[in-house]
């Protein structure tokens, strides 16, 4: 059962000061570094405790002093947000700090709430997006940039700064959607996709089916990646006993819910209240906790069930605390990790 394991965050809001949150997370990922995990993940929230990294490329920066290893990424940047030559100069820089170890993920944005308060129009994001990468591209490639589009236009601007890794850092593409899986496996990106493991499951098929129509299309954007990982998220407690990993689990989750829906609520939005409900987890095994046993025999009904390749583990969330997100790593790593044969690097 050939699999990859990765670290997803969002620097979620926890019991501890700002200062020392980031802290914890560096230590995590310092003891993560050699332990086998492809690549650390952070998301980009703004406005939000769910978020409390606002900043993904800062934090990446930090990490890549701290660590040898592991590769790191945004998943995402929200390109609605940015100047994209602005933002081509942070990742030139992030893969250059990190020598080479970027793994690029770009999107529009998975709240509206968030990119409103940016001054954007979400019915106006995805042709944002569509022409900032255009742009992100032709900034990683070239050494001037001509663009003139509805959003963004650049005459004749000099690049002085390029990624390390040619033609640019590998890409990803995260999105719950079944509509949007063509765009990703069209193009080659890696990717990412939450909710129960039999909606990520369609979602796959659907990848593989029009990545094999369009294998060998020179146009597409991530083409220098040969064999694209296909991920799914999950929230991981590991202890040493069910009982003490379920009440672990359940006492973080309920931090969590509060973070990931607050901008929901705030808005008067309820949609999402039972897509991240407990309830929902328990039924969806979307978080999986207790003994390293049980984890095990989760983590093989995932993967089983998703026919992912790769797997974005997240050991640090809610009011889990931080020597316990240490402790469900190492256990993970010693004694759940050795049972699936990887890796595809």
């Amino acid at each position: 059962m050939g699999v990859d394991f990765g670290l997803f965050d969002w620097i979620d809001q926890g019991t501890v000061p700002l200062h020392q949150l980031y802290e914890e997370r560096l230590q995590l990922l310092e003891a993560a570094d050699t332990a086998g995990f492809f690549c650390y993940h952070l998301a980009e929230h703004h406005g939000t405790a769910l978020g409390l990294a606002p900043s993904p490329s800062l934090f990446l920066a930090a990490a890549a002093q701290r660590t040898r290893q592991i590769r790191l990424g945004p998943l995402t940047y929200v390109l609605p947000l940015y100047d994209p030559v602005r933002l081509a100069d942070d990742i030139a820089m992030l893969d250059n700090l990190s020598i080479g170890r970027l793994e690029l993920g770009v999107g529009r944005g998975a709240s509206p709430h968030e990119v409103r308060y940016f001054g954007i129009d979400v019915s106006r994001s995805r042709a944002m997006y569509e022409e900032a990468m255009s742009v992100l591209i032709a900034a990683m490639t070239s050494d001037r940039i001509n663009f003139k589009g509805e959003h963004y236009q650049y005459e004749d601007v000099p690049v002085e700064v390029h990624p390390l890794q040619r033609p640019y850092p590998p890409l990803w593409y995260p999105t719950s959607s079944l509509e949007s899986i063509p765009y990703a496996a069209r193009h080659g990106f890696n990717f990412a996709g939450l909710g129960p493991a039999a909606h990520v499951r369609r979602q796959v098929d659907k990848y593989r089916e029009v990545w094999n129509e369009h294998r060998n299309d020179p146009n597409r954007l991530n083409a220098h990646v040969r064999s694209p990982r296909l991920g799914i998220m999950r929230l991981i407690v590991v202890a040493e006993t069910d009982a003490e990993g379920l009440q672990l689990a359940r006492g973080a989750h309920d931090r969590w819910y509060r973070s990931i829906t607050k901008l929901w609520h705030e808005n008067n939005d309820h949609s999402m209240d039972a897509r991240f409900s407990w309830e929902s987890a328990a039924q969806n095994e979307t978080v999986l906790c207790g003994s390293p046993s049980r984890v095990r025999e989760q983590m093989t009904r995932l993967i089983e069930t998703s026919a992912c390749n790769y797997v974005l583990c997240v050991f640090a969330w809610g009011g889990l605390p931080h020597q316990q997100a240490l402790k469900s790593l190492r256990l993970f790593v010693d004694e759940v990790m050795p049972a699936f044969s990887a890796p595809l690097r």
